[in-house]
């Protein structure tokens, strides 16, 4: 699992901008499994994404689409880790 944190670098307003086709990014991937949950922070100078994946490099290449990423809205890091305790109705997503 990894942990994607999403720091932006613009303002808000420029960020909002392009909000909607971050969200269309968002939903493909969580349509895909690999997203299980993101969010704003708070207060709002970024945002967080966990996602299920192999390895640090497949992450990279799906944060590249990201319009944030793509439009040099966001810089993001990875932290990955190996989960040793998680709600049970989560465990059919980390067995795939």
């Amino acid at each position: 699992m990894f942990i994607i944190n999403l720091n932006y670098i613009v303002p808000l307003e420029e960020l909002d901008k392009y909000m909607a086709s971050h969200v269309k990014f968002l939903h493909k991937y969580y349509k895909q499994g690999i997203f299980i949950a993101s969010g704003r922070k708070m207060p709002r100078t970024g945002g967080i994404i966990l996602a299920l994946a192999d390895d640090e490099q497949a992450v990279h290449k799906i944060m590249s689409e990201d319009p944030f990423t793509t439009n040099q809205l966001a810089q993001y890091t990875l932290t990955h880790f190996l989960t040793s305790q998680y709600h049970p109705d989560l465990k059919a997503l980390l067995d795939n």
